[in-house]
């Protein structure tokens, strides 16, 4: 077991003769793919093929494109892994331009075949005539809505180039310009991931030394990634615009597979239960000495007193077999072979991302975890909690190639759910003022994927409405952070001391093929709370219909995901209900 991950079962390098064949073949399969959907018959009311004609010519598009999509995913993911670790990867980048190139190329001839399968009237009764076919019930389903929205085969051809050089490249501009940050803090040069560490600190003077020395460091970023911001927003509004669609999150809530009535719904449970976070953030302030609410560089102030416990990587290993052995021995034998087969990389260093992230590689059955660990048992959760996107992932692989795709909102169900396991059995076994320290942790977790969430959706919802209407700089976007900060948190912050720089931070706001990464992690955290819910009453007999929805999250709508485990997502009541679970523990605390 080693300390960073392994990436051979990609490649061994960029010298891995199996590399440039593979480079080659996505190349040979791509300019195959464009003959097969150039030769497409014309499919006119009352004029297409015969039955036996289209089912011969949809599976064999299929079949090309799973291949196209398997290349495609190992070639863009073993770069996209190499970079995260070093953000001045030069040996790669020739490859990735490579592979975005050939993206981009396909995308005129992605549109044309949707609009082929579109337009067939009897296309739903041929796909339940052949076994590869009827998987992709719903990939179809997905299809036949979205043509409408579809522009010219050469009109989507032209976007999807045009991002090469304009959302994606500003996307790679942010992460390169946040690793590369240099922070003074009291003389020292450390990086952003490793002073924003210290805001969790047990010494106050650390963790305000900290915040100031982090928002002092913006000044050498800013400006570049406002203009990274407003081009990507820009570029989301105009291609939303252009697709039919009334805004992007009319888009996004598409991408999701979700209803509006689910978004709505999650939005007024979290508005009805603002008043009892805030009353924590309150309590939590004059526990510190603070009589004007919380300052944000106390939010994430632990409180009682922390084990004395470190963690090696291998005590967190057995710490997390035995949390998970008796709950689910095949997560427990899935958690062993990642850190026995090297998918982790645990700590931080120079050029690596901060933060932490689970990227599944269905076609090995694997997935890999980046962390930052310090040995912390906050740091034992995160572990579990990306092990719980890789349980996701074991979950899905199994699906065809064109079926490994789940959804934003779905995404962090499994990742919560672990973190639930373990943090509920910790808690339940600890005494005192350990006891006080994990019941505060867990508060302030939700704490953050609730209110400061709901801040950073607020914050992107401005900022797509207002670059409509002018440029924003990095002193207007600081503005805007403010105004949502204050929105959310209320009276629970004090409003002089909050982070105007958090969009500098994240880097959720930074994709032009992913809007509004932010509600998912609320939705997530609560529906995942409605889950653990069903498993506490049904014991051990609930984990089939778990794994079952996990499986169903990447061929069905959340709505339908949730039926399985007899959850209505569109039910106010069903997202309270999971707020009064943190509400209970929150007047824990405060009593």
């Amino acid at each position: 077991m080693n300390s960073e991950w392994s990436l051979d079962v990609f490649y061994k390098g960029v010298s891995d003769p199996r590399l440039d064949a593979d480079m080659a073949k996505l190349e040979e399969m791509a300019e195959t793919y464009k003959q097969m959907i150039t030769d497409l018959p014309q499919v006119k009311s009352g004029e297409q093929p015969d039955s036996g004609e289209l089912i011969r010519i949809l599976k064999e598009v299929v079949l090309v494109k799973e291949e196209l999509t398997v290349l495609s995913r190992k070639l863009g993911g073993y770069f996209s892994l190499r970079r995260s670790t070093d953000s001045s990867d030069s040996e790669g980048s020739r490859y990735s331009t490579r592979i975005r190139a050939i993206s981009a190329g396909l995308s005129t001839y992605h549109v044309a075949f949707d609009k082929f399968a579109g337009s067939i009237e009897n296309l739903e009764t041929l796909l339940q005539q052949d076994d590869v076919l009827k998987e992709y019930t719903f990939y179809f389903s997905e299809i036949k809505d979205s043509v409408s929205h579809l522009l010219s085969d050469e009109a989507e051809g032209v976007i999807a180039k045009m991002n090469i050089s304009g959302g994606s490249t500003w996307s790679e501009l942010v992460g390169y310009l946040q690793s590369r940050v240099k922070v003074d803090y009291k003389g020292e040069i450390i990086t952003l991931p490793a002073v924003r560490g210290l805001a969790a600190d047990e010494d106050p003077a650390v963790r305000k030394a900290a915040y100031e020395a982090e928002i002092r460091s913006y000044d050498q970023i800013k400006d570049p990634i406002a203009f990274a911001l407003n081009a990507i927003k820009t570029q989301v509004n105009t291609t939303s615009e252009l697709h039919g669609y009334a805004d992007p999150m009319e888009l996004t809530l598409k991408d999701s597979r979700m209803k509006r009535e689910t978004l709505d719904a999650l939005l007024q449970a979290i508005q009805d239960y603002l008043p009892r976070f805030r009353s924590y953030l309150s309590h939590k302030a004059k526990l510190l000495g603070h009589e004007n609410g919380l300052p944000w560089y106390d939010i994430l102030a632990p409180m009682g007193e922390a084990s004395s416990r470190k963690f090696t990587i291998e005590e967190a290993r057995e710490y997390l077999l035995e949390q998970f052995s008796p709950f689910a021995e095949d997560i427990a034998s899935m958690i062993d072979t990642a850190f026995e087969d090297n998918w982790i990389d645990f700590y931080p260093r120079n050029g690596k991302r901060g933060g932490a992230f689970c990227a599944n590689i269905p076609f090995a059955g694997q997935s890999r975890i980046l962390t930052n660990f310090t040995g912390e048992f906050g740091d034992v959760v995160t572990l579990a909690h990306e092990l719980g996107h890789a349980y996701h992932g074991t979950q899905i692989q199994d699906h065809r190639p064109l079926n490994w795709n789940y959804s934003m909102p779905v995404a962090e169900t499994a990742s919560n759910f672990n973190e639930l396991v373990v943090m509920n059995e910790a808690i339940s076994k600890a005494k005192g003022q350990e006891k006080i320290r994990l019941v505060e942790s867990q508060i302030q977790d939700c704490t953050q994927i609730i209110v400061d969430i709901l801040s950073r959706y607020l914050f992107e919802d401005a900022v797509f409405h207002q670059s409509k209407e002018r440029f924003l700089y990095a002193d207007d976007l600081a503005q805007l952070m403010l105004d949502a900060q204050k929105q959310a948190f209320g009276e629970g912050l004090d409003e002089k001391v909050l982070h105007p720089y958090m969009w500098c931070c994240k880097s959720h706001y930074y994709s032009a093929g992913r809007s509004y990464y932010n509600f998912p992690y609320a939705f997530g955290g609560l529906f995942s709370r409605g889950i653990y819910a069903r498993y506490l009453e049904e014991g051990k007999s609930f984990l089939p219909r778990y794994r079952e929805m996990l499986k169903a999250t990447t061929v069905a709508s959340c709505e339908d995901v949730a039926k399985i485990a007899g959850i209505d997502l569109t039910d106010v009541g069903f997202w309270r209900s999971s707020l009064q679970v943190i509400d209970d523990n929150i007047r824990i605390f405060m009593a």
